[in-house]
């Protein structure tokens, strides 16, 4: 096995790595990712997971809750290993001031790949990406890096178990806040990504006339009052709007495809979104389906157009997360990764091409 998981639910760092290092004593790793619960101090899990495989790349971010193979956990810490049959080279970069330019963390990928980003083939490396969940950031970043490179970068917004107070990356052994972690690899094998969001498009719409994509805040749709038109679209009243976000998001519709924006909260006659919505979009109003369903046939797509699969990082929207248990469906998602070493977390925003939400972005492993 090439690709391994481990997890721990102790949330003193140094036990839970102990943990860790059991499960995967005799693994020759050389790229260990890792997310975190945030009960556990994040400096010291970082630092400690960093001196449990000092011959590794090592890095990771806290979390709203834990995914490993078969299981959805919370207030644990869980991991995937790769060695070198795995991953053939990675390189790990922190982006420690998102308000500064990026380039610097791309030139270190040149150097080290020895290619610039430019000329990288997108099917010999691929990216992941891990970013402070309350930077409000994500954009500008998953936009810098579409400038600069055709490789994808694929990944999810750092979360704290709904406490929305503080999210950390973690790389070097160190915690940082108000940054993003960006990871190069080149893969020993085929991969390709999964998005699914489980939800279909009514015939309804939703013209951005007025907004600050900034601070993700829409004052007016069709030249209305957001709240109010957001009301109007469901048939409902702005006072019960709220109770419908989870089940009714908009989307940006490319193709058939929705690149979900979820509602946070309406403030007066304004609403609040958890990603940027800019002036002029046209979004469709959505509804949500079956998430397992959903799930599982995104899934055997991936399976059928790679043949056999060997690992899967899930980066699973918290708002999915919080479906499936009122639901009570939690464990029948966990299932569908019963099979495959799959390691992941719910998120506070999720990447892939742009910034969405409500979202399940995977990197799948031949």
């Amino acid at each position: 096995m090439n690709i391994t998981t481990a997890y721990s639910v102790s949330s003193i760092p140094r036990i839970a790595v102990q943990d860790l290092q059991n499960q995967l004593a005799g693994f020759d790793a050389n790229l260990v990712i890792f997310f975190a619960s945030s009960a556990l101090d994040p400096e010291g899990i970082s630092r400690e997971m960093q001196a449990a495989f000092p011959l590794a790349d090592v890095f990771g971010c806290s979390t709203a809750g834990e995914i490993v193979t078969g299981r959805m956990l919370t207030n644990s810490v869980v991991a995937m290993a790769f060695n070198g049959q795995a991953v053939r080279s990675a390189k790990i970069a922190v982006l420690e001031d998102l308000n500064r330019d990026s380039y610097e963390a791309f030139s270190s990928f040149e150097r080290h790949f020895d290619t610039p980003m430019a000329a990288m083939d997108p099917n010999r490396y691929v990216g992941i990406v891990l970013v402070d969940g309350l930077c409000l950031k994500e954009e500008l970043i998953i936009d810098r890096i579409g400038d600069l490179t055709n490789v994808n970068f694929i990944g999810g917004s750092a979360g704290d178990d709904l406490k929305f107070a503080a999210t950390h990356v973690y790389a070097n052994g160190k915690s940082y806040r108000n940054a993003a972690v960006l990871a190069l690899i080149e893969p020993a094998t085929d991969f390709t990504f999964v998005k699914t969001q489980s939800f279909r498009a009514l015939d309804k719409k939703l013209v951005v006339t007025k907004a600050n994509a900034f601070a993700r805040e829409v004052m007016e749709f069709d030249n209305k009052p957001a709240a109010v038109a957001y009301a109007e679209a469901l048939g409902t009243s702005v006072a019960e709007a709220p109770e419908r976000f989870m089940h009714n998001p908009v989307g940006l519709m490319i193709g058939d495809e929705p690149y979900v924006r979820s509602p946070q909260q309406i403030k007066g006659e304004k609403m609040a979104f958890y990603c940027g919505v800019a002036e002029g979009m046209e979004l469709t109003l959505l509804e949500s389906t079956d998430i397992i369903q959903d799930t599982s046939q995104a899934l055997a797509r991936a399976k059928a157009e790679l043949g056999r699969v060997s690992g899967v990082i899930n980066f699973n929207c918290i708002l999915r997360t919080l479906e499936l248990g009122q639901k009570h469906l939690t464990d029948q998602y966990a299932s569908l990764f019963a099979e495959v070493p799959t390691v992941g977390f719910s998120t506070y925003g999720e990447q892939f091409i742009g910034h969405i939400n409500q979202t399940a972005t995977m990197l799948v492993f031949k």
